[in-house]
Protein backbone atom coordinates (compact mmCIF):
# COMPACT_ATOMS: atom_id res chain seq x y z
CA UNK A 1 0.00 0.00 0.00
CA UNK A 2 1.37 3.68 -0.79
CA UNK A 3 2.16 5.81 1.82
CA UNK A 4 -0.19 8.36 2.71
CA UNK A 5 1.61 11.73 1.64
CA UNK A 6 2.19 10.00 -1.69
CA UNK A 7 0.12 10.12 -5.32
CA UNK A 8 -0.38 6.69 -6.68
CA UNK A 9 0.60 7.67 -10.07
CA UNK A 10 -2.11 5.88 -12.70
CA UNK A 11 -1.85 3.57 -15.66
CA UNK A 12 -2.86 5.12 -18.70
CA UNK A 13 -4.30 2.28 -20.32
CA UNK A 14 -8.20 1.60 -19.44
CA UNK A 15 -8.50 -1.86 -19.78
CA UNK A 16 -8.22 -3.92 -17.09
CA UNK A 17 -7.77 -7.56 -16.58
CA UNK A 18 -10.35 -9.56 -14.46
CA UNK A 19 -9.88 -12.41 -11.05
CA UNK A 20 -11.97 -15.58 -11.06
CA UNK A 21 -14.43 -15.30 -8.29
CA UNK A 22 -13.40 -16.75 -4.48
CA UNK A 23 -14.19 -20.54 -4.22
CA UNK A 24 -16.62 -20.88 -1.43
CA UNK A 25 -15.28 -21.61 2.15
CA UNK A 26 -16.84 -24.61 4.42
CA UNK A 27 -18.18 -24.03 7.38
CA UNK A 28 -18.66 -26.61 10.44
CA UNK A 29 -21.47 -27.78 12.28
CA UNK A 30 -21.36 -26.17 15.65
CA UNK A 31 -24.81 -25.83 18.33
CA UNK A 32 -27.93 -24.91 16.39
CA UNK A 33 -27.84 -20.96 18.50
CA UNK A 34 -24.82 -20.41 16.69
CA UNK A 35 -25.58 -21.30 13.11
CA UNK A 36 -29.18 -21.01 13.15
CA UNK A 37 -28.75 -17.58 10.79
CA UNK A 38 -31.24 -15.35 10.00
CA UNK A 39 -32.29 -13.99 6.41
CA UNK A 40 -33.40 -11.18 5.22
CA UNK A 41 -34.03 -9.78 1.88
CA UNK A 42 -32.13 -12.75 0.22
CA UNK A 43 -28.72 -12.43 2.59
CA UNK A 44 -27.75 -14.57 5.52
CA UNK A 45 -26.29 -12.99 8.82
CA UNK A 46 -25.06 -14.56 11.50
CA UNK A 47 -27.76 -15.46 14.47
CA UNK A 48 -25.53 -15.16 17.94
CA UNK A 49 -25.64 -11.83 19.04
CA UNK A 50 -27.55 -10.39 15.89
CA UNK A 51 -26.94 -7.40 14.77
CA UNK A 52 -23.13 -6.97 16.27
CA UNK A 53 -20.43 -7.98 14.04
CA UNK A 54 -5.20 -13.38 10.74
CA UNK A 55 -4.45 -15.10 13.75
CA UNK A 56 -2.86 -18.58 12.23
CA UNK A 57 -0.19 -16.72 10.58
CA UNK A 58 0.74 -14.88 13.66
CA UNK A 59 0.68 -18.37 15.89
CA UNK A 60 2.44 -20.10 12.75
CA UNK A 61 4.91 -17.49 13.41
CA UNK A 62 5.54 -17.52 17.37
CA UNK A 63 4.73 -20.91 18.32
CA UNK A 64 5.97 -20.87 22.08
CA UNK A 65 2.18 -18.00 22.31
CA UNK A 66 -0.79 -19.03 23.30
CA UNK A 67 -3.22 -16.91 20.34
CA UNK A 68 -6.55 -16.51 21.04
CA UNK A 69 -9.09 -15.29 18.41
CA UNK A 70 -12.56 -14.64 18.69
CA UNK A 71 -15.53 -13.59 16.84
CA UNK A 72 -19.72 -13.97 16.55
CA UNK A 73 -19.62 -16.21 13.69
CA UNK A 74 -18.33 -19.84 13.70
CA UNK A 75 -16.28 -18.84 10.34
CA UNK A 76 -13.05 -20.01 11.38
CA UNK A 77 -10.46 -22.56 9.55
CA UNK A 78 -10.67 -26.45 10.85
CA UNK A 79 -6.77 -26.16 9.96
CA UNK A 80 -5.33 -24.28 12.47
CA UNK A 81 -1.54 -24.40 14.57
CA UNK A 82 -1.45 -26.34 17.83
CA UNK A 83 -1.16 -22.70 19.73
CA UNK A 84 -3.95 -21.06 17.95
CA UNK A 85 -7.52 -21.39 19.49
CA UNK A 86 -11.32 -19.52 18.44
CA UNK A 87 -14.18 -18.65 20.64
CA UNK A 88 -17.41 -17.58 19.70
CA UNK A 89 -17.42 -14.60 21.90
CA UNK A 90 -18.17 -10.74 22.38
CA UNK A 91 -15.82 -8.91 23.12
CA UNK A 92 -17.90 -5.82 23.59
CA UNK A 93 -19.45 -7.66 26.79
CA UNK A 94 -18.00 -7.50 30.34
CA UNK A 95 -14.27 -9.33 29.76
CA UNK A 96 -14.36 -12.95 31.54
CA UNK A 97 -10.64 -13.43 30.90
CA UNK A 98 -7.88 -12.59 33.79
CA UNK A 99 -6.58 -9.26 34.62
CA UNK A 100 -3.43 -8.86 33.05
CA UNK A 101 -3.53 -12.00 30.90
CA UNK A 102 -2.09 -10.91 27.52
CA UNK A 103 0.93 -9.25 25.93
CA UNK A 104 -0.68 -8.17 22.88
CA UNK A 105 -4.56 -7.29 21.68
CA UNK A 106 -4.60 -7.36 18.10
CA UNK A 107 -8.49 -5.89 16.46
CA UNK A 108 -8.76 -5.49 13.35
CA UNK A 109 -11.62 -4.03 10.41
CA UNK A 110 -14.21 -3.22 13.85
CA UNK A 111 -16.14 -0.30 11.96
CA UNK A 112 -19.59 -0.82 12.84
CA UNK A 113 -18.99 -3.12 15.46
CA UNK A 114 -18.57 -1.11 18.66
CA UNK A 115 -21.08 1.25 20.02
CA UNK A 116 -18.79 1.94 23.23
CA UNK A 117 -15.49 2.40 22.42
CA UNK A 118 -13.92 4.05 25.63
CA UNK A 119 -15.33 1.22 27.72
CA UNK A 120 -13.92 -1.38 25.33
CA UNK A 121 -10.27 0.12 25.27
CA UNK A 122 -10.52 0.08 29.00
CA UNK A 123 -11.11 -3.80 29.09
CA UNK A 124 -7.84 -3.60 26.48
CA UNK A 125 -6.08 -1.64 29.09
CA UNK A 126 -7.63 -3.65 32.07
CA UNK A 127 -6.55 -7.23 30.29
CA UNK A 128 -3.01 -6.19 29.17
CA UNK A 129 0.27 -7.05 31.26
CA UNK A 130 2.01 -3.76 31.66
CA UNK A 131 4.16 -3.36 29.45
CA UNK A 132 2.29 -4.88 26.87
CA UNK A 133 0.57 -3.64 23.03
CA UNK A 134 -2.69 -3.13 21.46
CA UNK A 135 -2.40 -2.98 17.83
CA UNK A 136 -5.62 -1.57 15.92
CA UNK A 137 -6.03 -1.82 11.86
CA UNK A 138 -8.77 -0.01 10.05
CA UNK A 139 -9.98 0.89 7.26
CA UNK A 140 -11.70 3.99 5.99
CA UNK A 141 -15.19 3.81 4.07
CA UNK A 142 -15.14 6.83 2.51
CA UNK A 143 -13.49 6.04 -1.47
CA UNK A 144 -11.09 9.22 -1.88
CA UNK A 145 -9.10 10.41 -4.80
CA UNK A 146 -6.01 12.65 -5.10
CA UNK A 147 -6.77 14.18 -8.69
CA UNK A 148 -10.51 14.58 -8.40
CA UNK A 149 -11.93 11.70 -9.75
CA UNK A 150 -13.59 10.87 -6.91
CA UNK A 151 -16.25 14.17 -7.63
CA UNK A 152 -18.52 15.85 -4.77
CA UNK A 153 -21.42 14.44 -6.58
CA UNK A 154 -20.47 10.98 -7.28
CA UNK A 155 -21.36 7.62 -6.54
CA UNK A 156 -18.10 6.91 -4.60
CA UNK A 157 -18.69 9.74 -2.42
CA UNK A 158 -22.37 9.50 -2.09
CA UNK A 159 -21.87 6.26 -0.71
CA UNK A 160 -19.16 7.61 1.61
CA UNK A 161 -21.62 10.06 2.94
CA UNK A 162 -24.39 7.17 3.49
CA UNK A 163 -22.24 4.94 5.02
CA UNK A 164 -21.33 7.64 7.84
CA UNK A 165 -24.60 8.59 8.33
CA UNK A 166 -25.56 4.54 8.61
CA UNK A 167 -23.12 4.08 11.21
CA UNK A 168 -24.12 7.15 13.62
CA UNK A 169 -27.76 6.27 13.42
CA UNK A 170 -26.88 2.63 14.50
CA UNK A 171 -25.02 3.70 16.87
CA UNK A 172 -21.76 2.24 16.31
CA UNK A 173 -19.18 4.25 14.50
CA UNK A 174 -17.87 3.55 10.81
CA UNK A 175 -15.16 6.24 11.38
CA UNK A 176 -12.77 4.11 13.29
CA UNK A 177 -9.84 4.13 10.85
CA UNK A 178 -10.21 8.43 12.02
CA UNK A 179 -11.02 7.90 15.54
CA UNK A 180 -8.46 5.11 16.66
CA UNK A 181 -5.69 6.84 17.65
CA UNK A 182 -7.19 9.34 19.62
CA UNK A 183 -9.27 6.66 21.40
CA UNK A 184 -6.38 4.37 22.22
CA UNK A 185 -4.39 7.18 23.47
CA UNK A 186 -8.01 8.42 25.95
CA UNK A 187 -8.10 5.27 27.41
CA UNK A 188 -4.39 5.79 28.74
CA UNK A 189 -1.82 3.57 26.45
CA UNK A 190 1.14 5.78 25.99
CA UNK A 191 3.81 5.24 22.85
CA UNK A 192 0.76 5.44 20.86
CA UNK A 193 1.91 5.59 16.80
CA UNK A 194 0.00 5.46 13.75
CA UNK A 195 0.60 4.48 10.25
CA UNK A 196 -1.61 5.01 7.57
CA UNK A 197 -1.74 4.15 3.67
CA UNK A 198 -3.73 3.96 0.66
CA UNK A 199 -5.70 1.26 -0.55
CA UNK A 200 -6.17 1.47 -4.32
CA UNK A 201 -9.91 0.76 -5.52
CA UNK A 202 -9.26 -1.13 -8.51
CA UNK A 203 -6.60 -1.81 -10.95
CA UNK A 204 -5.68 1.75 -12.14
CA UNK A 205 -2.75 2.28 -10.55
CA UNK A 206 0.21 1.73 -13.08
CA UNK A 207 3.03 0.37 -9.83
CA UNK A 208 1.97 -3.68 -10.71
CA UNK A 209 2.05 -4.15 -6.87
CA UNK A 210 -0.65 -1.78 -6.25
CA UNK A 211 -2.57 -2.73 -9.51
CA UNK A 212 -2.86 -5.96 -7.87
CA UNK A 213 -3.92 -4.76 -4.81
CA UNK A 214 -6.55 -2.58 -6.45
CA UNK A 215 -7.63 -5.69 -8.34
CA UNK A 216 -8.16 -7.77 -5.32
CA UNK A 217 -9.91 -4.62 -3.30
CA UNK A 218 -12.70 -4.13 -6.26
CA UNK A 219 -13.16 -7.77 -6.13
CA UNK A 220 -13.49 -7.20 -2.23
CA UNK A 221 -16.29 -4.31 -2.84
CA UNK A 222 -18.02 -5.58 -5.78
CA UNK A 223 -18.72 -9.30 -3.59
CA UNK A 224 -19.45 -7.22 -0.31
CA UNK A 225 -21.15 -4.17 -1.02
CA UNK A 226 -24.71 -6.13 -0.90
CA UNK A 227 -24.23 -7.53 2.34
CA UNK A 228 -22.49 -4.18 3.90
CA UNK A 229 -25.21 -1.99 3.33
CA UNK A 230 -28.36 -4.13 2.22
CA UNK A 231 -29.66 -4.83 5.59
CA UNK A 232 -28.93 -1.33 6.81
CA UNK A 233 -30.77 0.68 4.29
CA UNK A 234 -33.64 -1.19 4.34
CA UNK A 235 -33.60 -1.21 8.70
CA UNK A 236 -31.95 2.37 9.45
CA UNK A 237 -32.95 4.44 6.30
CA UNK A 238 -35.96 2.20 5.54
CA UNK A 239 -34.95 2.24 1.53
CA UNK A 240 -36.58 -1.02 -0.16
CA UNK A 241 -34.73 -3.33 -1.76
CA UNK A 242 -35.20 -2.54 -5.32
CA UNK A 243 -33.90 1.32 -4.07
CA UNK A 244 -30.90 -0.53 -2.66
CA UNK A 245 -30.36 -2.74 -5.87
CA UNK A 246 -30.13 0.49 -8.06
CA UNK A 247 -27.74 2.12 -6.31
CA UNK A 248 -25.27 -1.19 -5.60
CA UNK A 249 -25.58 -1.28 -9.86
CA UNK A 250 -24.18 2.26 -10.16
CA UNK A 251 -21.71 1.14 -7.30
CA UNK A 252 -20.60 -1.60 -9.37
CA UNK A 253 -20.47 0.31 -12.62
CA UNK A 254 -18.11 2.98 -10.76
CA UNK A 255 -15.69 -0.02 -8.79
CA UNK A 256 -15.13 -0.90 -12.83
CA UNK A 257 -14.58 1.82 -13.91
CA UNK A 258 -10.68 2.78 -14.33
CA UNK A 259 -11.13 6.66 -15.38
CA UNK A 260 -11.59 6.77 -11.08
CA UNK A 261 -8.79 7.07 -8.94
CA UNK A 262 -10.33 6.20 -5.86
CA UNK A 263 -8.34 4.51 -2.87
CA UNK A 264 -9.23 4.10 0.46
CA UNK A 265 -7.21 5.17 3.71
CA UNK A 266 -5.72 2.37 5.98
CA UNK A 267 -4.99 2.88 9.29
CA UNK A 268 -2.52 1.13 11.63
CA UNK A 269 -1.92 2.38 15.59
CA UNK A 270 -0.38 0.54 17.93
CA UNK A 271 -0.11 1.88 21.90
CA UNK A 272 1.78 0.69 25.12
CA UNK A 273 0.09 0.02 28.64
CA UNK A 274 2.41 1.93 30.88
CA UNK A 275 4.91 -0.62 32.98
CA UNK A 276 4.57 -1.22 36.51
CA UNK A 277 6.58 1.54 38.46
Amino acid sequence: MADIGAPIAFDSDETDSAFGDDSASETTSLKSAIINYKYRNGRRYHAYKEGSYSNSDFADKFPACEVLGTDLSPTQPSMIPPNLRFEVDDFTEPWLYRKESFDLIHLRSLFGCVSDWPTFYKEALDHLQPGGFIEQLEISVVPKSDDGTVTPDSIFDKWGKISIELGDKFGKSLRTADESKAGIEAAGFINVVEHRWKLPIGGWPADKRFKELGQYNRINWEQGIEGWSLFLLTTVLKWTPEEVQVYLALMRQALRDRRIHAYQEVSLVYGQKPPRP
